[in-house]
């Protein structure tokens, strides 16, 4: 007799109670997923979390009590296993980019659609982000600013950084996946793999989210040299 494959345990944090049903209605036929639980706020959502041990928790910005970039920190704090997925109405939102700071895997605009939905729980799930590149280097475009008046540094982080990893570090700000990335360096596709991994551990970074933000912050690129449109240029 065949076992049965655990589905992944999502808890849904929404303060609309038809935004709730639906996200329920969308995931709940496909047994890949197990809704085990609703929030209507960052505070519910942080003790059902605790509680009821989700593998993800698809996360609304905007909540009452504790929104949810409050709760996403918490849960990073204080169940680094489970995974936020963050939602939000606006594509261009701030708190977009304090939840990926926060902690949260990637976020999604709330009219995704079914099939992107369910995608994005099962890549975050497995501890990858979930950010569509032109999207985010926009926002973060918008957001994320080195001091005015400062030239781009020379990059200098915990690790010496090499040339190679600079250029990688880059390409990824402007938005380029990694078979782009060795196409536009003429580097094979491992290589990149491995630049990657050394940069996030010299950066201290998660994932691709977190070094697109270091890479503004630091002025590796502004929102004219690096933003939306370089990477709308190659989208």
């Amino acid at each position: 007799m065949t076992a049965v494959t655990p589905g992944i345990r999502v808890l849904i944090a929404d303060d609309q109670p038809l935004v709730r049903r639906g996200l329920s209605l969308i995931l709940s036929p496909d047994p890949a997923f197990e809704v085990v639980g609703e929030a209507e706020d960052g505070a519910q959502a942080v003790a059902l979390a605790q509680r009821l041990s989700p593998h993800v928790v698809v996360m609304d910005i905007r909540m009452p009590v504790l929104d949810g970039v409050g709760a996403t920190e918490e849960l990073a704090r204080t169940l680094p296993g489970c995974r936020v997925l963050a939602l939000s109405t606006f594509d261009m939102d701030e708190y977009v980019v304090a939840a990926l700071r926060a902690g949260a895997y990637g976020f999604l605009p709330k009219d995704v659609s079914p099939e992107d939905l369910a995608a994005a729980i099962r890549t975050v799930h497995t501890g990858e982000a979930v950010v569509a590149p032109r999207l985010l280097t926009r926002l973060i475009s918008a957001y994320v600013r080195a001091p005015l008046g400062t030239p781009p540094p020379p990059v200098v982080v915990a690790g010496e950084l090499t040339p190679r990893e600079v250029e990688v570090w880059r390409l990824i700000a402007t938005g380029l996946d990694n078979t782009a990335i060795a196409r536009t360096m003429d580097i094979s596709h491992s290589t990149v793999k491995n630049h990657i991994t050394n940069l996030f551990g010299k950066l201290d970074v998660r994932d691709r989210a977190q070094a697109v933000i270091a890479a503004y912050e630091s002025g590796l690129v502004t929102a004219r040299s690096g933003g939306g449109d370089q990477a709308g240029r190659r989208a």
